[in-house]
């Protein structure tokens, strides 16, 4: 694929017929599920069996968020399946499942002269674009906004012919049956799903489905902590006894394992390497040799690492990026006259501060527990690939101009991440893998190494920042001026992915206009007078997406700044936070709950208690979220004892999933507080090991406390929430523990 820049009808799926795209004539793609012996498969998102198992197709990338699970209980819910009889598969790259929400919000990257035209998901120009480039990625919290009506359509039909087949057996009125439990009943009549599909396959479904009057949710209230779950992880219990299959988990005849070193940051090229030094190492195939990288292939990867350390091949580069030179950069950009006005109220910036702070984050790693993996089989001139991928598209056309091969040609299996963090909306891993596969002439597994992550990965970009705020007498915020100097990260990410650039050529883009890169620079905080400037600045590092993202930064330097203005202020926290929420009620509610669970003592002096709250937007979805942390230093560093999350992300499918999603976000928060980066020294990382990067261990993780708000708004996403908010409450519980208040993030980074 090279990206340009520019309902479902029921399918009958046993015939291979085609699937018209929802809502936009006459787009139409090839049913994209292939139902075995006793199956049939109704439009492009279930299968039924005669057996009675409903298997649904799920075509985000599984990375530990639960969407195999969600969408199969939205479809089980609007058929009125048993849940026991759920199954799930990862769903094959098809325009069938174009994520047309994601392609609204990615508008100024694809369609940047005119993006205004595509920045709602029901444009013309982003259906059509999201569908004629089979646009399915995975990223943004928009799985379920993209996916949700489709499944429950398809769902809804499908209920619907079963319906029809059993009243047709009983001589009733169909309108009168009811789906429940993986049953068609009527008064003391019933049939199961897998009696009756046969049947139902004969049948046309109503024109326009009749969805249940209730969308699938679950309330607050009814799922306490420890409540019996109605819809556990579909694929918890096989990550629990070891046999999920993820990326590194493939095993094909006669396939071999590659290891890999890349060059340094930058223009790399491949230099001077002794292969004969290799020789002699038990197991060693061969060594493969690319522009910016040497590859070593054995019958095992421990040998084929062995036999690389043994080469050590030498690399020419220029333009490597060092910290040091990184942050001279992003400071002079600071201090420079002249930035992009992100947003402008009123008049901000002009009069002499009553508080000034300047702020330095460094790059983020993705710190993921599997590292890029990917498995390539070229055989008679087509390639298969096996790859967990949130951009599949983008990875089978990358691997088809590298190999020089239609797209037609590149299959990829989809496989779930062990974590991704938007790490796996990069290929490069792909694409060697495949040229690596075509010079044995076997299938080859390639799995970076941790060191090789950090080398050739793409990290959150670094920033510098300074905020200046003016305050009335009393002490209130009166006027906030935002100046953030960092590259245009989504503009490069955007040049990778929809132009086919390399990561160098990319870096082009980083000091061009980028508002999408600012997008979660905005407070949610009513500020009478506000300005945000962005000064794109080129680093010759590398960037790319990370969990949050930009809402990341915003939250960081605001929720730190407030406070730093309420305790100016001599002013409570939370009561100066409340007094500028007037226009957002339900992030006000959050607070005052996370506030009164937490037993919140005012954030004093010694306290060691801090909060924080923020709010995302997509679309016209909004997920809110308040966080008080409690947190202190001792002699191994930052402890965090408890945090308490109380959040508003509307209707909620599932409660657990939720629950987890919050959790699992506070943690890697708590990641970002503590680590999860690395300094640069000539166009290598410093830190090439997991246990390095100042992760939170087990016996670290604190005791956490979530709560939601039952709420009747528009569903949203909560994955990136608990992420953002934790940073800026830890470091304002250590300032309230007596320590010195940081502006840097890390924490410990000086």
């Amino acid at each position: 694929m090279r990206l340009s820049r520019r309902g479902f009808f029921f399918g009958m799926g046993a015939g291979g017929a085609l699937i018209a795209a929802w809502a936009l004539t006459p787009r139409k793609f090839t049913a994209p599920l292939k139902p075995g012996p006793g199956e049939y498969a109704f439009d492009a998102w279930l299968k039924i069996g005669t057996d009675g198992v409903v298997s649904v197709a799920v075509p985000a990338l599984e990375m530990g968020q639960g969407i195999t699970t969600l969408i199969p209980q939205i479809v089980a819910m609007e058929l009125g399946a048993d849940w026991r009889q759920i199954a799930v598969e990862p769903a094959p790259v098809s325009g069938a499942y174009a994520n047309n929400v994601l392609a609204a919000e990615w508008a100024p990257l694809w369609l940047p002269l005119i993006s205004g035209l595509a920045d709602t998901p029901d444009s013309l120009l982003a259906r059509r674009f999201a569908e004629r480039e089979v646009f399915t990625a995975t990223a943004d919290g928009t799985s379920l906004a993209a996916h949700e009506a489709a499944a429950r359509a398809a769902a809804a039909g499908a209920r619907a012919i079963l319906v029809k087949a059993a009243a047709a057996q009983w001589g009733v009125s169909w309108e009168e049956c009811e789906a429940q439990g993986g049953l068609i009943l009527h008064d003391k009549n019933k049939a199961s799903f897998g009696e009756l599909v046969a049947a139902a396959a004969t049948y046309s479904p109503p024109s326009v489905p009749v969805l249940r009057t209730e969308a699938p949710r679950e309330r607050p209230g009814e799922f306490p902590l420890g409540a019996p779950l109605l819809f556990p992880r579909l694929d918890l219990p096989s990550k629990i006894d070891g046999s999920h299959l993820f990326a590194g988990d493939v095993r094909l005849p006669d396939m071999v394992f590659a290891a890999i070193r890349h060059g340094p940051i930058g223009e790399a090229k491949l230099g001077h390497y002794e292969a004969h030094r290799a020789q002699g190492t038990p197991g060693l195939i061969e060594v493969v040799a690319g522009k910016r990288w040497l590859a070593t292939v054995a019958s095992n990867g421990w040998a084929a690492e062995q036999a690389l350390a043994r080469i050590a091949p030498k690399f020419t580069a220029k333009g490597k990026p060092d910290s040091a030179g990184i942050a001279k950069a992003l400071e002079a950009a600071l201090r420079r006259e002249g930035a992009d006005t992100i947003v402008a109220v009123g008049n901000a910036g002009s009069d002499k501060p009553s508080l000034a702070a300047t702020y330095a984050i460094a790059p983020a790693l993705h710190a993921s527990v599997e590292t890029a993996s990917a498995t390539a089989r070229i055989e008679n001139g087509r390639c298969e690939l096996w790859l967990a991928s949130q951009a599949p598209q983008a990875a089978r056309q990358a691997v088809a101009d590298a190999l020089d091969l239609s797209l037609a040609d590149v299959t990829l299996y989809p496989m779930p991440a062990g974590g991704s963090f938007d790490a796996r909306l990069e290929h490069d891993h792909a694409v060697e893998a495949a040229l690596i596969a075509r010079a044995v002439k076997r299938p080859v597994q390639l799995v970076w190494s941790r060191w090789q992550e950090h080398v050739a990965g793409r990290p959150r970009c670094p920033v510098a920042a300074r905020l200046a705020a003016q305050t009335a007498s009393d002490g209130s915020l009166s006027a906030l001026h935002i100046k953030v100097a960092m590259p245009a990260t989504a503009r490069e990410f955007g040049g990778r992915l929809f132009e086919g650039l390399s990561a160098y050529d990319a870096l082009a883009l980083q000091d061009e206009s980028d508002a999408l890169a600012c997008a979660g620079l905005t407070p949610p905080y009513a500020i009478p007078n506000l300005l945000i400037e962005h000064v794109p600045v080129r680093t010759q590092l590398p960037t790319g997406r990370l969990r949050g993202n930009s809402h990341g930064i915003g939250a960081f330097l605001t929720e730190t700044f407030i406070d730093e203005l309420a305790h100016q202020a001599r002013r409570e926290p939370l009561s100066y936070r409340m007094l500028l929420l007037g226009a957002q009620p339900r992030l006000a509610a959050c607070l005052q709950r996370a506030a009164t669970l937490a037993d919140w003592g005012g954030g004093g002096g010694g306290s060691g208690q801090g909060l924080a709250c923020w709010t995302m937007t997509l679309g016209e979805a909004e997920g809110h979220i308040a966080l008080v942390a409690s947190a202190r230093r001792d002699e191994r560093g930052i402890k965090v004892d408890k945090l308490t999350a109380v959040a508003d992300v509307g209707r909620i499918v599932n409660i657990d999933i939720a629950r987890q999603q919050i959790e699992g976000g506070l943690l890697f928060g708590l990641g970002l507080a503590t680590g999860s980066s690395t300094q640069y020294v000539q166009g290598l990382p410093l830190t090439g090991q997991l246990g390095l990067l100042g992760l939170p261990l087990l016996a670290d993780c604190p005791e956490i406390v979530t709560e939601f708000i039952d709420s009747e708004a528009a569903l949203f996403d909560p994955g990136e929430l608990g992420a953002v908010v934790a940073p800026p409450a830890i470091a304002n519980a250590l300032a309230s523990a007596g320590s010195v208040r940081l502006h840097n993030l890390p924490l410990d980074q000086s």
